[in-house]
Formats: structure tokens, C-alpha cells, sequence
């Protein structure tokens, strides 16, 4: 009989769900895997179990439950385009709410009560003051932060009516990769600077596009907060502790606190890739905040998080040694 402590994990076969399996497994724990592999990939989950079917199949989920019995319910499954969901809201508000109630439901039901929520930082909407505290006023300008910060509402609610704790990590810019080369992103379409820029190194595109150069910056392009994924799932790693301490439910935000510029990342991957990486300038995208950098500092004393890799470099190096692994031959699909 396993007798490691299990933590499920749904949407664990995605770009930051499997790191966080891998995370889970090397610190002594048993990440159990659910993920309908609309966008994740079978092979990222490595050793793990996986579970094949969606988070809100209340038959599905008792039966993983069950079987499972697991501490803690960590949450990577929603849709996260936000472009997308400006076109088809009802598939936001469908995976990210309604599949989300469904699972809490389910949780209740075979009696789990700790939760981690990957949550975003979406919810600020247009920044009123920068770098963007936890107490900074929620105002979504789009239905993907609106359905996130509808779970963090709902996550309360269920708090008090019902006992659960939760942690909800708002996250800033995701990137990087596993520092050994073998997880990474895999998104398609793939919407992230970092791996759009180094798929223009490579060669799998002609340009990047630099959407704006006249924004309210000190370079005119876009200032964004990258958090590398394994300094992500570190965090997550201390939430469930907390968690498991009997820590009351709250949120963090997560991200290093420093802003880096579109021309700051395309500068930092010509260094690491010693490729030239043509840009092209595109007008503004709509909605785009000039500048998104976090104030992280709860999630530094509470949780004691102390991320490994700040250095933009840093975090594109590993992101590079993917790009490249993904090029060779039997790379993954």
C-alpha cells in the first residue's frame, strides 16, 4: 500500500502542472494526475498517475477521490487565452467556474478540504499603482480574469459555508523551464514572449512581433513581471505546507517584483542565443497594460518563498535549452 501523502493534481500534464508533478514527487509526495489532455501532454506527467478525464465529471473525480484519498487539491486546469476568451467567453466561464464549483462539490463530498488555486494576475485589470499589492482593487477587464477572480470569490464562500481552506497564487508572467531541458511549453497556439522570442532564434518563425513602442515605459514597450515555472511550483510546494499547518485561507501573489520591457526580453535572448531575432513593430493589442510587476512581498514572509531564479537570463537560458530540445531528433510531440 503507498503510503507517501498524495496530492491531486488537475490540470498536471500542462506547462506549469508538470513541473509541479515533478516538484511534488522529488519532495516526497504523490501527485496523482487529472487532465483531459486538451492542451496537456501524456508524456510531461513522467512516472505519475494520470487520470484521463475533466475535473468537472462528478462520477470521474468521485472515483479519483476515492481511489486516491488524497490531502490537498491542487487546481493548473483552466483556459488561460485571454485574447481567446474576449472571443468565446462561455468556454471561460464554463472551464474556469462552473468545471471549478463542480470539482469543489466533489471535494466536499469525499471529505477534502485543502485547496491551492492557480489564480492570476488578471484580476488587477489596469494597474492603479505599480508594483500591485494583494489589497489592490480587483476590476477584470476581460472574461478570463473575470472567472478567475469569480473561483477566488466562490473559494471564500465555501471557506465559510463549509470549512474549506484554500490558497489562491496570483500569478504574474510565467516562463522558463525545467533547468535539466526536459519540461517546458508546449502551447499551441503559443501566446508567451519568452518562447515566442526563442522560436525566432531557432527558426521556426520569420520575426517577433513588438505589439506598441510608445507605451507609458521607460523603453515605450510593454514592462512585465517573469516569474520562472520552478520558483512557481516552490511556492505552491510551501502553500500546501502552510495548508497542512492548518493555515487560515488566503492569497498571494506571485511574481520577482522586477519588470522586464519586450525590448529588455528580445535584448536578453539575442545575449543567450547569439541569434539575431528580427522584430517587427504591430500597433498595441487592446487591454494591454503598460506595466504589470508584482508586489510579492506577503507570499516572501508568510510562505517564506525565496525564488531561485530572478535573473531574466537565467530564466530564458533554460527556456532556450527546451526550444532546442524540441528541435532535435525524438524530440517530444
Amino acid at each position: 500500500m503507498d503510503t507517501l501523502p498524495t496530492v491531486v493534481v488537475v490540470g498536471g500534464a500542462g506547462y506549469i502542472g508538470s513541473h509541479m508533478v515533478r516538484m511534488l514527487a522529488d519532495e516526497g509526495w504523490r501527485p496523482v494526475v487529472v487532465d483531459n489532455l486538451a492542451t496537456g501532454h501524456a508524456d510531461a506527467v513522467g512516472g505519475a498517475e494520470l487520470r484521463v478525464g475533466d475535473l468537472g465529471d462528478r462520477d470521474f473525480m468521485a472515483a479519483v477521490l476515492r481511489d486516491a484519498q488524497p490531502r490537498c487539491v491542487m487546481h493548473f486546469a483552466a483556459s488561460s487565452l485571454v485574447g481567446e476568451s474576449m472571443q468565446a467567453p462561455g468556454k471561460y466561464w464554463r472551464n474556469n467556474l462552473v468545471q471549478t464549483l463542480e470539482l469543489l462539490d466533489t471535494m466536499l463530498a469525499h471529505g477534502v478540504r485543502q485547496f491551492i488555486f492557480s489564480s492570476t494576475a488578471a484580476v488587477y485589470g489596469n494597474p492603479v499603482e505599480v508594483p500591485i499589492p494583494e489589497q489592490h482593487p480587483t476590476n477584470p477587464i476581460n472574461p478570463y480574469g473575470h472567472s478567475k477572480l469569480a473561483v477566488e470569490h466562490a473559494l471564500q464562500d465555501y471557506g465559510q459555508a463549509h470549512g474549506l481552506r484554500s490558497i489562491s497564487l496570483r500569478y504574474f508572467n510565467a516562463a522558463g523551464a525545467h533547468p535539466d531541458g526536459t519540461l517546458g511549453e508546449r502551447h499551441d497556439p503559443e501566446t508567451h514572449l519568452i518562447p515566442l522570442v526563442l522560436q525566432v532564434a531557432s527558426g521556426r518563425r520569420p520575426f517577433i512581433s513588438r505589439f506598441g513602442s510608445a507605451h507609458a515605459t521607460p523603453d515605450g514597450s510593454c514592462l512585465r513581471d517573469y516569474i520562472h515555472v520552478q520558483d512557481l511550483c516552490a511556492a505552491h510546494l510551501l502553500a500546501l505546507r502552510r495548508l497542512e499547518a492548518g493555515a487560515d485561507s488566503t492569497i498571494y501573489n506571485l511574481g520577482n517584483g522586477r519588470g522586464h520591457s519586450v525590448n529588455e526580453v528580445i535584448a536578453a535572448a539575442r545575449r543567450v542565443t547569439g541569434h539575431a531575432i528580427p522584430v517587427r513593430d504591430d500597433p498595441p493589442r487592446a487591454g494591454d497594460p503598460p506595466a504589470l510587476v508584482a508586489d510579492a512581498a506577503r507570499a516572501r514572509a508568510e510562505l517564506g518563498w525565496a525564488p531561485q531564479y530572478e535573473d531574466l537570463e537565467t530564466i530564458i537560458a533554460h527556456a532556450w535549452r527546451w526550444e532546442q530540445q524540441l528541435q532535435s531528433p525524438g524530440r517530444p510531440s
